[in-house]
């Protein structure tokens, strides 16, 4: 993973020794990225329930509170029924279910709020009483609050695409909208990481080359999962390690569409054989950091097997999640478990730095 994206923090200057940063800085880092982290599960959560057009506007302010009494219900029922998804998907659908899916969609607003609120009111106060490291880690930490405006509006871009001639959003814009708020997960890990104490561990160097692969195979594997989400790819193929009857399926199959190139990502077959394929290649980068660290034993092998570890429970929560046919509860442990693995890797790598 290039050091760039990942908003890397070499401190240095009196504030060199992450004992003199406020630990509140370090606390107010993890905390967000806890928040980050529940907000993916909830995305996922409105993607797998179908709630994520029940909202059809974008309301930054107002939009804040829920319909308060039946009448608003009922308005914002009646905005609903205007779109595809109703018509073709959920004509039946009743007040109660409405309901119900229009609290998982506004909760998922509301919690980007609330992260929003958490990160920009602590940061100006850290600003303005200097407790904030030297260099330029003040001006990562206002990257990072424009990433996270970005998400905003990539989420409602994204909500868009499915209000009028689809069924449900694109999956191109939720794998932007996923990806990006991994990213936004990764750097906040990184700059929390970096503040920790760490002790240079001899021969490191030769794991981070491996560790940023890792980190960057991960980043490309959530991406795929989005396409998977975003295609409903999970529904189909319900059989592990063959895909109807193949290890890798006739070329026919995997190139059905035209131009050749849209097969990468609107072809559900290809779709989820990349996104096997990766999962192996995971797997494999895994092993190859765990062995070259068990000869470096301590911390490097620690965190190497660690991450081998996290990596098999993926991939058996992946398999058992296909195999189900995506039930809700495994559908969301897998999410939520990529997002750790996510987590684990950047700290490896954060670990690793000079």
């Amino acid at each position: 993973m290039t050091d760039w994206l990942l908003f890397p923090t070499e401190i240095t200057g009196p504030l060199a020794k992450a004992s003199r940063v406020s630990p509140a800085v370090r606390w107010w880092l993890w905390i967000t990225a806890g928040l980050v982290f529940a907000m993916v599960v909830v995305g996922g959560a409105t993607r797998l329930t179908e709630s994520g057009l029940s909202i059809t506007e974008w309301k930054p302010v107002t939009g804040i509170l829920p319909p308060l009494n039946l009448a608003d219900w009922q308005a914002e029922f009646e905005k609903y029924r205007k779109i595809p998804q109703y018509a073709q998907l959920f004509p039946d659908m009743d007040m109660g279910r409405f309901q119900f899916i229009y609290f998982w969609e506004w909760g998922h607003r509301l919690l980007g709020r609330v992260i929003g609120l958490v990160f920009a009111v602590p940061l100006l106060w850290f600003a303005i009483t200097r407790q904030l490291p030297g260099g330029w880690f003040a001006a990562k930490l206002a990257g990072l609050l424009a990433l996270g405006g970005l998400q905003g509006f990539v989420g409602w871009w994204m909500v868009k695409s499915g209000l009028s001639e689809r069924v449900e959003v694109s999956q191109y814009r939720l794998a932007v909208h996923l990806v990006l708020a991994a990213l936004t997960f990764a750097a906040l890990i990184w700059l929390a990481a970096s503040l920790g104490q760490r002790r240079a561990q001899p021969g490191q160097g030769t794991l981070r080359p491996l560790a940023g692969g890792l980190v960057a195979v991960v980043l490309l594997q959530i991406g795929l999962g989005a396409l998977v989400a975003g295609l409903r790819g999970g529904l189909t193929y319900n059989s592990w390690p063959l895909m109807d009857g193949h290890f890798v399926p006739p070329y026919a199959d995997l190139t059905r569409l035209s131009p050749l190139w849209s097969n990468v990502f609107e072809n559900i077959t290809a779709v989820q054989f990349q996104h096997r394929m990766a999962a192996y290649a995971l797997l494999g980068l895994a092993l190859w950091q765990a062995a070259v660290a068990f000869r470096l034993g301590g911390r490097a092998w620690r965190r190497a097997l660690a991450i081998t570890g996290l990596v098999l429970c993926q991939a058996g929560l992946g398999i058992a999640t296909l195999l189900l046919a995506v039930p809700l509860w495994a559908g969301l442990a897998h999410q939520a478990l990529a997002m750790i693995v996510l987590a684990m890797a950047v700290v490896n790598r954060q670990a690793l730095s000079e």
